[in-house]
């Protein structure tokens, strides 16, 4: 058995490789490309090297894409999901009523409290 594993990683690590850089070579023309092709007349920018390319794809992933952090990972979940999951679901509905009307006064969606008791 050990044998055979050893026969298929022989296949699978240089196609592996291959395939990384592969990724990487088509990832850096298509944004050198897309760049070049658009923003100079756009905005009169300069055009990218293959180099600054693979840089500014790689400073977007670190910026955007985080680190391989993503699927399940319950700590990027939306607020509302958490809302909904923990504390929102324990309140009574006289209490979720009290905390939307204070989340509407904060940001703007509504009367706040102090306006409406002058009314």
């Amino acid at each position: 058995m050990a044998i055979n594993m050893r026969k298929h990683w022989i296949f699978i690590a240089p196609a592996a490789i291959l395939g990384i850089t592969l990724f990487i070579f088509l990832g850096g023309e298509a944004v050198m490309h897309l760049w070049n092709w658009l923003l100079p007349p756009l905005f009169g920018w300069g055009v990218l090297t293959f180099w600054q390319a693979l840089g500014i794809l790689a400073l977007c992933r670190i910026l955007f894409g985080g680190w391989g952090h993503g699927g399940n990972n319950r700590k990027g979940r939306r607020w509302k999901d958490k809302m909904e999951d923990g504390c929102f679901q324990k309140m009574t509905p006289e209490e979720r009523e009290n905390f939307r009307a204070a989340i509407k006064a904060k940001w703007g969606h509504g009367p706040s409290p102090s306006e409406s008791a002058g009314q």
